[in-house]
């Protein structure tokens, strides 16, 4: 049972999308926090604070862990940090739904370094896919257009969670998934904190903002990344980042459901194309399979 569940694509597509719908709902919790903590100190306490949860949940992860094992989670977690950081300080001069948009452009670019470093050919309904994916991403996000430094950094925080979605499908089949994730999120982890020392580091100043670091630590970071990490031993580099794009779908689910946005012919637009490039990149779609360097 434990052989089957462990080796399930639709069980892993499942398991994506449910954490999609966590991350779009975490929006609103952290919108709340960052109002009393700054960002990058945030950032660093949610990867810390869910490595202490998952060494603290299994005591012996690191275990017989490789050196390839770390090197590798060290790599994928500079990837993650980076884009983190490149994305937060994006947004001091970005619109964040500006920021949202060019983020989730991580669905263009993840076919195109799939095909360049795996050599993953490109097919018609991937690109039909990713075309349906941006249209949506664009509908649900995009109000006003304008292009400078906030932005650039922001394009390389796509281009970064792009080589991140590839390097996690390259390597995850070959690895102890929760080993795996504990050393990115601690290398995530200690780039942040880099990133936050020079401001000085900020302590949440009240029990909500701790409670806040908490959801997102567990459910937003230590399960999401877990989950990423073995799902993408089963599910190839285009499939995983168009399935990411149901992030601001169900970001913006949260926002009607709580009164902040109201429910649009664009919204609804939006959420129409992401939910048909999911389905046409499950057309006869291949379950990834393992390679080696």
């Amino acid at each position: 049972m434990l052989k089957t569940w462990k080796s399930s694509t639709p069980l892993a597509i499942v398991a994506l999308i449910g954490i999609t719908v966590i991350w779009g709902w975490s929006f609103t919790i952290i919108k709340r926090a960052i109002t009393k903590i700054p960002v990058m100190d945030f950032l660093s306490l949610q990867f810390a604070v869910a490595v202490l949860a998952m060494v603290i949940l299994r005591p012996t992860c690191f275990k017989n862990i490789s050196l390839r094992d770390i090197r590798r989670g060290i790599i994928l977690g500079a990837l993650l940090g980076l884009a983190y950081i490149m994305q937060t300080f994006g947004l001091r001069t970005t619109p964040a739904a500006v920021s949202g948009f060019i983020t989730g452009m991580s669905v263009v670019f993840t076919p195109v370094i799939a095909w360049l470093i795996l050599h993953d050919g490109i097919y018609l309904k991937t690109w039909l896919s990713v075309a349906l994916a941006t249209i949506g991403l664009a509908l649900l996000s995009l109000h006003g257009w304008s292009f400078g430094r906030g932005e650039l950094l922001t394009l390389g925080c796509a281009i970064l969670f792009a080589l991140y979605i590839v390097g996690l499908g390259k390597w995850s089949a070959e690895h102890d998934s929760y080993k795996l994730a504990v050393v990115q999120l601690g290398t995530a982890a200690v780039i942040c904190l880099i990133a936050a020392a020079p401001e000085g580091i900020v302590m949440p100043p009240d029990t909500s903002v701790w409670i806040a670091v908490g959801i997102i630590a567990i459910l937003a970071t230590a399960l999401a990344y877990l989950v990423q990490t073995w799902a993408q031993s089963l599910i190839s580099p285009t499939h995983t980042a168009v399935i990411m794009t149901m992030e601001p779908v169900f970001a913006g689910v949260f926002a009607v459901a709580l009164g902040h946005e109201r429910l649009t012919v664009r919204l609804i637009a939006g959420a129409i194309c992401v939910l048909a490039a999911m389905f046409i990149i499950r057309i006869k779609s291949n379950v990834r399979k393992s390679r080696k360097w």
